[in-house]
C-alpha cells in the first residue's frame, strides 16, 4: 500500500513540473492542444425595465415607396419586337406576377405591358425631346462624331439582338450616355429584318437621334443640351416575362385556297430551290427586297433556315408576312415556305 501511495505521489509531481515546464517555455500564443473546447457564447444583456416614460412607440419604418416614370409610353419588355395591335388570346403566367418587382412600379402590369398613366402627355415629352437635341449638327460635327464612334473597337457598343429594343437597354443607353456623346449599335439576328422600325424606336424611347446608319451599325447621338443628372426614370424590368399565347401564324387551309391547293403549294415550296440560306444571329436587311423580287416571277419562296431554330424561323415568318407582304403556308425542318398570295 506503501509503494503504491508513493509512486502515485511521484507521478503527481511529475505532472506538475511537466506542466510547469510547459508554462515556462511554450509560448500560449501558438499552443493549441487537440480537442480545445470551444469557448461559449456571451450571453444577451438582460432587459431592464422601462419606465412609462421611456417606453414611446418607436417610430414604423415604412416599405420603399413605388417608382414613378413620367415617360408617356407603355413599358414593354421589347418595343420593336411585338405588335399592340394584336392582342394575345392566353397568358403563361399570372397577370399579378409583374417583371418589375412586387411594389416596385406605379403602373400595373396587363401581362404584356405597364400602360402609361392617362395624364402622360406625348407633346410634353417631344418639346424635351427637341430642346435637348438643341440645334441640329453640322456636317463636319456629324463627320467628327461619326469617325469617332462608328469603328469596331469602339467602347462604347450596344449589342442589340433578337429581343430588338428591350426596355432595359434604354437604360443601358443613358448609362453610356454619361461619358459619351454617342453609342454605337451593332444589330443582329431578325430585329435587322425591319431597319427601320429599330431606328423609330430608338429615337423615340431614347430620346437621341440617329446620326449614323451603316448596314446594321447604327451611332446614337444624345443630344446637345443633354444632363446626365435629369435623365428620365427608367425602371428596370428584373426577369424576362414569358411571351404571351397568340393566335397561330399558319392556318391548315390557307385563305382563298382550298385544302389541295395549300397541300399542292407546300409540296412545291419543299421542292423549290432555296431563295437564300440564312445563318443564326445573322444580319438579314436585303432579304424582304430580295423576297419581293422573287415573287415577280414566282408564286412560291422557299427560305433556307438550317440552324437558324424554329422560334427565329418563326419570328422571320412573322415580320415577312406584314413586310413583303406575303402568306406563310408552312413551317417544318427549319424550312420557310411563303406564298405571295392571289393577285388583285
Amino acid at each position: 500500500m506503501l509503494s503504491t501511495r508513493r509512486s502515485l505521489a511521484l507521478a503527481k509531481d511529475s505532472f506538475l513540473s511537466l506542466r510547469n515546464l510547459q508554462a515556462r517555455f511554450v509560448s500560449t500564443e501558438y499552443y493549441d492542444p487537440p480537442f480545445s473546447p470551444l469557448s461559449k457564447p456571451a450571453k444577451p444583456a438582460k432587459k431592464t425595465k422601462k419606465t412609462e416614460q421611456d417606453q414611446s412607440p418607436e417610430p414604423m419604418t415604412s416599405p420603399t415607396a413605388p417608382v414613378t416614370s413620367d415617360l408617356p409610353f407603355d413599358f414593354r419588355y421589347s418595343y420593336s419586337e411585338t405588335n399592340p395591335a394584336i392582342k394575345p388570346i392566353g397568358f403563361r403566367e399570372p397577370k399579378r406576377f409583374s417583371p418589375f418587382g412586387p411594389g416596385r412600379l406605379d403602373r400595373n402590369w396587363t401581362g404584356t405591358c405597364a400602360p402609361a398613366s392617362l395624364e402622360s402627355d406625348q407633346r410634353q415629352w417631344a418639346v424635351v425631346r427637341d430642346k435637348i437635341l438643341g440645334e441640329a449638327l453640322t456636317e463636319e460635327e456629324v463627320a467628327e462624331l461619326v469617325e469617332r464612334y462608328r469603328h469596331s473597337d469602339c467602347s462604347r457598343q450596344i449589342n442589340l439582338g433578337k429581343g430588338g429594343v428591350t426596355h432595359n437597354m434604354i437604360d443601358d443607353i443613358h448609362n453610356h450616355w454619361k461619358k459619351a456623346e454617342a453609342v454605337r449599335i451593332k444589330c443582329l439576328g431578325v430585329p435587322t429584318l425591319d431597319m427601320d422600325n429599330i431606328c423609330h424606336h430608338l429615337e423615340e424611347k431614347s430620346g437621341g437621334k440617329i446620326v449614323y446608319r451603316n448596314i446594321n451599325i447604327l451611332v446614337l447621338y444624345r443630344g446637345r443640351n443633354y444632363d446626365p443628372k435629369s435623365r428620365p426614370t427608367i425602371p428596370l424590368m428584373l426577369w424576362k416575362p414569358y411571351p404571351p399565347i397568340y393566335p397561330r401564324l399558319v392556318k391548315n387551309v390557307a385563305d382563298g385556297l382550298t385544302f389541295e391547293e395549300t397541300k399542292e403549294m407546300r409540296n412545291r415550296g419543299l421542292h423549290a430551290p432555296a431563295l437564300m440560306k440564312l445563318t443564326r444571329n445573322g444580319v438579314y436587311v436585303n432579304v424582304v427586297g430580295r423576297v419581293r423580287e422573287e415573287f415577280e416571277t414566282e408564286e412560291v419562296v422557299r427560305l433556307d433556315c438550317t440552324h437558324v431554330g424554329m422560334s427565329d424561323c418563326k419570328r422571320i415568318g412573322v415580320k415577312l408576312k406584314d413586310l413583303v407582304p406575303c402568306v406563310p403556308i408552312l413551317f417544318k425542318d427549319e424550312q420557310i415556305i411563303l406564298w405571295r398570295g392571289k393577285k388583285n
